[in-house]
């Protein structure tokens, strides 16, 4: 698979319009704490139907995929939402649908593709890695759906960008959650083809850094990836098709601890009653800790916390 390129300001409206009455234009609210400072706007993602920005995604690939293709059954590899997403689309059109997660994948997402009817196959997270990296899975029966290394799955992320502009015309930088880089390279397909001045920045939690490590050394570097909560962003590396895309339409990265991001968690919840996981709410994070020129939206990318983490981090304590 070659490098991707980034999609058109009229494929991304044409997604847009494909993906009405399946995707919400999710609200886009001001972030409120008590003294009511900085201006940050909260791009609510986690409102989507299975609680992700994901069914964009996967949305736009199924609904651009032969169904022949489709009936020969699909499967992906997910940490919880491209799998969410998966499972949702693959019910909706009535085919088979495996999900490969690694072993630190939250048990609450588990359920919740099980709920759907799809198997989970857990795998130990090298292994999970190298199937995301390879493509796919020797062997394995179906579609492979990629969630990142895909040109319909990137476009059908950009409608984020799409909406973002419509409702905050103004807006100085985007913050956005960095796990694979498809979310951010889509809004910032968008964004840049409408509003070119604007900042899209990664942010990425302490516990794997691999965007802010391949823009130091100029090339995808390898870095450690440590499990936690935040488990819906960060890996060991850019993907190698990502990269030139990321290099092009990304202004920066910014990187937030562990303890920052639970604090999000909590703030988002106390001061807006927003429900974000972890990898949801590194973007408030990184902006509440590096601010930027504004008005600042931040993407809330997702909002499938388990329960047992949110009454911990709600409790004072990391999960």
């Amino acid at each position: 698979m070659g490098p991707l390129e980034a999609p058109g300001i009229e494929a991304i409206r044409a997604a847009a319009s494909r993906l009405r009455g399946l995707a919400l234009h999710s609200p886009l609210i001001r972030f409120n704490p008590p003294d009511g400072s900085p201006e940050i706007y909260l791009k609510l993602e986690n409102l989507q139907p299975v609680g992700a920005f994901k069914i964009r995604s996967m949305g736009n690939i199924f609904l651009t995929t032969e169904p022949e293709v489709l009936q020969r059954g699909v499967y992906t590899a997910s940490s919880g939402n491209a799998g969410y997403g998966m499972a949702w689309m693959a019910r909706r059109v009535g085919v088979p649908a495996t999900v490969y997660v690694p072993e630190s994948a939250p048990a609450g997402k588990c359920e919740a593709i099980r709920r759907l009817g799809a198997q989970i196959r857990t795998v130990p997270y090298p292994q999970w890695w190298e199937i995301i990296r390879n493509h796919g899975v020797d062997g394995e029966e179906g579609l492979f759906v990629d969630a990142v290394c895909d040109s319909a799955a990137l476009t059908g992320n950009a409608t984020v960008g799409l909406e973002i502009i419509e409702d905050l015309p103004d807006v100085g930088t985007i913050v956005v959650p960095f796990g694979g880089g498809g979310l951010g390279c889509g809004i910032a397909a968008a964004v840049k083809a409408l509003k070119p001045d604007t900042r899209i920045v990664g942010a990425e939690c302490e516990t794997a850094t691999p965007l802010t490590a391949a823009l130091a050394a100029g090339h995808p570097v390898d870095v450690e990836h440590r499990p936690s909560f935040v488990s819906g962003i960060g890996a060991t590396c850019v993907l190698d098709e990502m990269w030139p895309l990321v290099r092009q339409l990304l202004d920066g990265s910014l990187i937030a601890s562990l303890a920052a991001v639970a604090d999000a968690v909590r703030m988002l919840f106390e001061y807006n009653r927003v429900v974000a996981e972890g990898g949801g709410a590194t973007a408030l994070a990184a902006a509440l800790a590096a601010p930027a020129d504004g008005p600042v939206v931040c993407v809330i990318s997702g909002g499938n916390i388990d329960k047992e983490h949110m009454c911990a981090i709600l409790q004072g304590r990391l999960p």
